[in-house]
């Protein structure tokens, strides 16, 4: 009876080494599979500046300070945009990020930075509800309408936000906005793994964000993107 039971826990013990050996490589094949299939679109600024017909350069949200002033991400993020937008790679920027809640918008610390380096106002739409990489995707496409567009993130990010983007239909190209090393890098590579193993599987099933809304066609005024208590003309 001992024997038989002492082969049963062999057994159990072996399945579950076995389960845990095969979670592991869909782990890491999700994510090598992610990286891979999006990296022919990751481009050099001099490289994006030369496509045509981009609707917009999307600028993908971060955090901002207890003083509303950008991050050291998200103003390397900026960076990159307006650079991007001066060079002519695009005629708008679609800033993307959260607002979801009173006494923090990312989006509006945007469009200041922006607009304070002279880029007009209506030339700038903010995604209010952009919430999460896949939700900045879909309504980029579903509420300002864009099919072809420049993502600007941090290069750990980059991949995903244009596996996501490019698996909704939008020909989308990414650009680096690496223009110095952040605390807590290590960290960030990490999850990001998982990240990109669960916008995979988001990306099969193509869930609705949590707001949709009237289009804003993207070709049109930024302006009307403005919430009622902004301070742009």
């Amino acid at each position: 009876m001992k024997l038989k039971q002492k082969k049963i826990w062999i057994w159990i013990v072996v399945a579950i080494f076995g389960i845990g050996i095969l979670g592991v490589g869909a782990v890491f094949g999700t994510n090598a599979y992610v990286v891979y299939t999006a990296d022919d679109y990751i481009l050099s600024h001099e490289q994006a500046a030369e496509l045509a017909d981009v609707d917009c350069i999307l600028v993908l949200g971060c955090g901002v300070r207890s003083d509303g002033s950008p991050s050291d991400m998200l103003n390397d993020r900026l960076k990159r945009g307006v650079a991007l937008y001066t060079d002519g790679a695009a005629p708008k920027l679609l800033m993307s990020g959260d607002h979801g809640r009173d006494g923090y918008d990312e989006v509006d610390a945007m469009k200041h930075y922006a607009v304070d380096e002279g880029i007009a106002s209506e030339d700038v739409f903010m995604d209010h509800a952009g919430f999460s990489t896949y939700e900045s995707m879909y309504r980029a496409k579903e509420i300002f309408g864009t099919k072809k567009v420049i993502i600007v993130t941090q290069q750990y990010h980059l991949f995903r936000a244009v596996y996501i983007a490019r698996s909704l239909g939008i020909d989308a190209y990414g650009v680096s906005s690496d223009y110095r090393r952040y605390l807590g890098s290590t960290g960030r590579e990490v999850r990001e793994v998982l990240a990109r193993c669960k916008d995979a599987l988001t990306c099969v099933f193509l869930p609705e964000p949590t707001y949709l809304g009237e289009v804003i066609p993207i070709w049109g005024d930024g302006n009307l993107t403005n919430d009622e208590n902004s301070d742009f003309a």
